[in-house]
Order: structure tokens, then C-alpha cells, then sequence
């Protein structure tokens, strides 16, 4: 991890144009711009937040995706969630505990930094950021409830097809994919089975049965649903009507 020597103005943010985020107001993005120590940037499979370390910094999501995943002393690994921009990074864990989890860039990121010592500074000076804060926690409980329910009931091909959905939906609302619902991440079986607690072999065997059947054409750098709407009816994901997400 490095630090940015140009950081980007809060009011020239590439997160304001995002057909997914709600754009802050001029009086927010001026005290974001005060609020904001700088940027830094992750080169992909480098550490943001280490696993049992303190930190002492709040992130935006600037570019990029996240991976936030926990481990076992075995060495056996759990992916918890994927992280898009505009996510809030830092706020998983109780503040002045370690962190819990580890969080690791998939793809090159950049990132605002921000005082996790000032937080309340920005909940008394904007509750509304604050309000919008409580909402992203709410939304990430909701995204983990999903995950859940494919982990202990949805069988290896819905799993696989939900995760495909949501991650589309994500990148759709973050610029991050295109109009043929296809986005380029370069998510590893390994990784695949990290998440869905699938092994390895069991993985391979599901994204080829969904090529098969023209559901996910998930390849090792690319994901792409020919119909994004037949497909999470198939996975039993709820689409419904996206709301855009709050930023900081």
C-alpha cells in the first residue's frame, strides 16, 4: 500500500457520476474534502486491513474491489463479502478492537483514507452522512443474510448463480460492468469455493454445468449472464428495485 501524491478533490469524485451512488451535495463534498487525510493505492492480493491488527482508519472505496475474507488456524479460509466502490471499508469490526477479518484488493484499488478518531466529529456536523452510514451497515447485514442462505440452503448451482447475480448487480451500479451484463474480475475457483464453501473439484463441475445450461459464463477473468433476469429467478435473487447507495 502507497500513498497518492495527487489525490483526487472531493468535488471532482468519479463515485458522483455513478448511475448506482447517490451524489453528495456541495456542502457534504466541502466537508469531506476536510474530513479526508488522502488517498492510497493496493496493488492486487495486497492487504488493506490485516486479520487480529488495529487500525485506525475509515476507507472509501475509490476503484477498484475488495475482498474481505476471515481464516482458520489451519489456514483454511472463508470469503465473507466482495467489496464495489463507494463501499465504507473499516467499519466491520468494533472501533479500538483488532480487526476480525482481513480485507485484500482482487483487483488494483484506490481508496480515500479517512480519521476513525473524527467520527463523531462527522456524525455531529452531518447527521445525515451519519444516517447514511447506519444505512450501508444495514445494506452489508442484508448482502451477508443473502450469503448465508446460500451456504446453508440454496444447492452448489444456485450458490453460484446468486453470487454471479449479485456481484453484476454491484458492478452494473458502480460503472464497474457493461451493458451485456459482463464484468472483468479476475475471481479464481479457488476463491469461488472460499465463498460458496464448495470444494474445489465440486466448484469446476457447477461453473461448467452452468455454461451448459446458459446461465453464468463465468470464466477466469470474466463474468457474463447471457439473461441477467432468468438467471436470478433461477438462483431465487431478488432483484427489485435498487435504491442508489449513499457514499462518504
Amino acid at each position: 500500500m502507497h500513498e497518492i501524491a495527487d489525490p483526487i478533490a472531493c468535488i471532482d469524485c468519479p463515485l458522483q457520476d455513478c448511475p448506482g451512488l447517490r451524489s453528495l451535495e456541495e456542502h457534504q463534498l466541502a466537508f469531506m474534502q476536510g474530513f479526508k487525510e488522502g488517498e492510497v493505492a493496493l496493488a492486487r492480493g495486497e492487504l488493506l486491513i490485516s486479520e487480529g491488527q488495529s487500525h485506525q482508519q475509515l476507507y472509501t472505496l475509490l476503484g477498484g474491489v475488495l475482498i474481505r475474507w476471515r481464516s482458520l488456524d489451519d489456514g483454511r479460509r472463508q470469503i465473507v463479502n466482495f467489496m464495489f466502490p463507494g463501499d465504507l471499508v473499516g467499519l466491520q469490526s468494533a472501533f479500538d478492537e483488532p480487526a476480525a477479518h482481513a480485507v485484500e484488493a482482487l483487483v488494483d484499488a484506490r481508496l480515500c483514507r479517512f480519521p476513525r478518531g473524527r467520527f463523531t466529529e462527522l456524525i455531529a456536523s452531518h447527521p445525515g452522512l451519519g444516517y447514511d452510514i447506519t444505512w450501508l451497515a444495514a445494506q452489508e447485514e442484508t448482502a451477508l443474510e443473502g450469503h448465508i442462505v446460500s451456504l446453508g440452503q440454496r444447492s452448489a448451482r444456485e450458490r453460484v448463480a446468486y453470487l454471479a447475480v449479485w456481484l453484476i448487480d454491484r458492478a452494473r451500479a458502480t460503472c464497474l460492468a457493461d451493458d451485456g451484463n459482463r464484468v472483468g474480475l479476475p475471481i479464481t475457483q479457488v476463491q469461488i469455493a472460499d465463498m460458496l464453501g464448495l470444494s474445489l473439484v465440486h466448484t469446476n463441475r457447477t461453473l461448467r454445468q452452468l455454461l451448459r445450461e446458459g446461465l453464468v459464463e463465468w470464466k477466469s477473468r470474466e463474468i457474463r449472464i447471457p439473461d441477467l433476469d432468468h438467471t436470478a429467478e433461477f438462483a431465487q435473487y431478488d432483484r427489485g428495485a435498487a435504491r442508489a447507495r449513499p457514499f462518504i
